[in-house]
C-alpha cells in the first residue's frame, strides 16, 4: 500500500472518534494478549518510515499537533492506538516513540555510546550558564560524574543527616503553626521550600532557610528554569537567539537572580576552604569537593562547570523531590488505609521523636518508601525521556538512523494491566512483596530514576528526604484535606518534570503539639 494512502487510514489518537471507539471496544480492546504481541513483533517493519503513527501534516509533520504541557499524556494516548513503538515527525526531525520496558531498559543501558540527551540541550543549558553533569555527554560527562558521585556515597549520606533533620524540623514547625491557624497551604510551594533548603545544606554547606524566611524568592526563580529549558528544547527554531519575547526577558531576569545566589554560594565555600585548609582533603559538602578538585588540577573542572553543577543541584532536587512528595501525599489522602499503615510505621520507628534522627531509622521506614515508589509508578515526575541517536542502531527489528530522536514514554509499561495486578490502583504493599526478580515486578517496570550508566546519582538522597518528610507528616499530623480548589483530580503538567496543578493541603494536630 502506498505510504500516503496507508497514513490516511490511520486514526489520530487525539481525535474524539478514536477515543469513542476505544471506549466502545472496552477493556478487551485495550489489552493485547501475549500471543498477539508476539505476532505483531514478528511482523514488525524494519524501517521507521513503515512504523504506524498519527497522520502527518505537510511540512510540519506532527509538530503542530503536539501539546507540550501535556505531551506525555498525548504520547500515551497514541501508544494505545499505534502500539509500543511508533513514528512521529517534528518538521524535518524523525521521532520514534517506545513504551515497552525491555526496549527502554536496553536503550538506557546503551548510553552514552549510542544515545545522548537531545543535541540542542547542551547549547541551551550553556546559554543559561546551567551546563552541569545533567546536560554533559561523553568524556565530559564521565569526568563530571566521577566527582559528583563522591558526594552521594554512603559515608556522605550519614554526614548529611544533621542538616536534613534540621530542615525537616523547620518544616514541621511551619506546619504546626499552619495547622493551629487552619491555614490552607499550597502543597507544592511548601515542598519546594523544603527541597531547596535540603539541597543547599547538603550540596553547598549553607543554610538558605527559605522555610522560615518568607522574603526568600529563590524557589520562585528556580521554578522557571526547567519549563523554559523544556520548551526551547522542543522548538524547531531557536528564535530567542535572534529576538526576545517578553517571556524570554522575564526568564533572563530569573536566571540572573539565581546566578547572583550561586556566586555568593561559591564565594562562601572558597572562604571556608581558606579558613579550614584541611577540608581540601576531607570536604564536608559536594561544592567543597568540586572546588578542591578544581584548585588541585585546573583541568578537572572549569569555573563554568562548578556554577553549572550548583545550578543543576538546586533546580533538579527542587523539582523532582518536591513533586514526588506532592503526588505521594495526595495519593495517601485518597487511600486512608495506606495512610493509617504509614502512621503506624512512623510511630513505631520514630518512637518519641517528632522527626527521624538517623540513617538507620530512615532505612527502617520501608512502608514510607513503598508509598513513594508506588506514587512514582502511577505519577512519575519524569514520564518522558528524550534522547538522540548518535550512531546508527536498532530497536528490536527497527533500524534507527543516526540523528533520530527517541521519546521514551516511561509510564505505560508500569501501569499495564496485563503485566501488573490491579495496575491502576495505589497499592504500596506490592513493593514489599517477594518476587523482585520477576519480569513483571514493578521494580523492573517502573524506572523513576532511569537505568543504566546514567542512573540518577542522587536517588538514595532523594529517598532519604522523601522518607523523612512522609514519616514526619504521619507522626505529627492528620490530613484533613489534600485536593484542588474545585475538588477535581489534579491536572498533570509536564515542564521537563511532571507536577500536579493546584494541590492544597490542610492539616490538624494535637493541641499540645508545639514547634521545637
Amino acid at each position: 500500500m502506498p505510504r500516503d494512502r496507508r497514513r490516511r487510514t490511520m486514526h489520530d489518537a487525539s481525535s474524539a472518534p478514536a477515543r469513542d471507539a476505544r471506549s466502545r471496544e472496552g477493556e478487551e480492546e485495550r489489552m493485547s494478549s501475549v500471543s498477539g504481541r508476539a505476532t505483531a513483533t514478528a511482523q514488525r517493519p524494519t524501517s521507521i518510515d513503515a512504523l504506524p503513527g498519527p497522520r502527518q501534516w505537510p511540512l510540519t509533520g506532527n509538530l503542530l499537533q503536539m501539546k507540550v504541557p501535556r505531551l506525555h499524556l498525548q504520547l500515551e494516548g497514541w501508544a494505545r492506538t499505534y502500539g509500543d513503538i511508533y513514528h512521529l515527525r517534528m518538521a524535518k526531525q524523525d521521532v520514534v516513540v517506545i513504551t515497552r520496558a525491555e526496549d527502554i531498559a536496553a536503550v538506557l543501558r546503551a548510553r552514552p555510546e549510542t544515545w545522548s540527551r537531545p543535541n540542542n540541550l547542551a547549547s541551551i543549558a550553556r546559554e543559561s550558564a546551567a551546563y552541569g553533569v545533567f546536560a554533559a555527554e561523553g568524556d565530559e560527562w564521565r569526568r563530571q560524574r566521577r566527582l559528583v558521585m563522591t558526594g552521594f556515597d554512603p559515608e556522605h549520606l550519614r554526614n548529611y543527616m544533621p542538616s536534613l533533620v534540621r530542615v525537616t524540623r523547620r518544616l514541621r514547625n511551619r506546619w504546626i503553626v499552619a495547622a493551629h491557624a487552619a491555614t490552607v497551604m499550597n502543597l507544592q510551594a511548601e515542598l519546594m521550600r523544603y527541597s531547596v533548603d535540603a539541597a543547599s545544606g547538603i550540596s553547598f554547606g549553607i543554610d538558605i532557610n527559605t522555610i522560615e524566611d518568607e522574603r526568600s524568592d529563590l524557589h520562585e526563580h528556580l521554578k522557571h528554569m526547567f519549563p523554559m529549558l523544556f520548551r526551547r528544547m522542543n522548538l524547531p527554531f531557536p528564535y530567542w537567539r535572534y529576538f526576545r519575547l517578553p517571556s524570554d526577558i522575564v526568564y533572563d531576569r530569573h536566571i540572573a537572580a539565581i546566578h547572583r545566589v550561586i556566586q555568593a554560594i561559591v564565594e562562601q565555600a572558597r572562604e571556608r576552604l581558606r579558613q579550614h585548609p584541611e577540608r581540601r582533603e576531607q570536604p564536608t559538602d559536594l561544592l567543597e569537593a568540586m572546588l578542591a578538585a578544581r584548585d588541585a588540577d585546573g583541568s578537572t573542572l572549569s569555573e563554568a562547570d562548578i556554577h553549572g553543577n550548583v545550578f543543576t543541584m538546586l533546580s533538579a532536587s527542587e523539582d523532582t523531590t518536591a513533586n514526588t512528595l506532592a503526588w505521594t501525599i495526595y495519593l495517601l489522602h485518597q487511600h486512608p488505609a495506606a495512610w493509617t499503615h504509614l502512621v503506624a510505621e512512623a510511630r513505631a520507628v520514630l518512637r518519641g521523636e517528632p522527626v527521624a534522627q538517623s540513617v538507620d531509622q530512615v532505612r527502617s521506614l520501608r512502608y514510607a518508601e513503598a508509598c513513594a515508589s508506588e506514587a512514582m509508578r502511577l505519577r512519575p515526575v519524569a514520564p518522558l525521556l528524550i534522547l538522540d541517536a548518535i550512531e546508527d542502531t536498532t530497536i528490536r527489528e527497527v533500524r534507527i538512523p543516526k540523528g533520530t530522536r527517541l521519546f521514551l514514554a516511561m509510564r505505560p509499561a508500569a501501569v499495564d494491566e496485563s503485566a501488573v495486578e490491579a495496575a491502576s490502583e495505589f497499592r504500596p504493599e506490592r513493593w514489599l512483596a517477594d518476587g523482585a526478580g520477576s519480569v513483571h515486578s514493578p521494580k523492573r517496570l517502573s524506572m523513576p530514576f532511569g537505568a543504566g550508566p546514567r542512573l540518577c546519582p542522587g536517588r538514595y538522597l532523594a529517598m532519604m528526604e522523601i522518607n523523612l518528610v512522609l514519616s514526619m507528616l504521619a507522626r505529627n499530623f492528620q490530613l484533613l484535606d489534600v485536593s484542588t480548589p474545585d475538588g477535581t483530580p489534579p491536572e498533570e503538567i509536564l515542564e521537563f518534570t511532571m507536577h500536579p496543578v493546584g494541590l492544597r493541603m490542610r492539616l490538624t494536630t494535637g493541641a499540645r503539639a508545639k514547634p521545637c
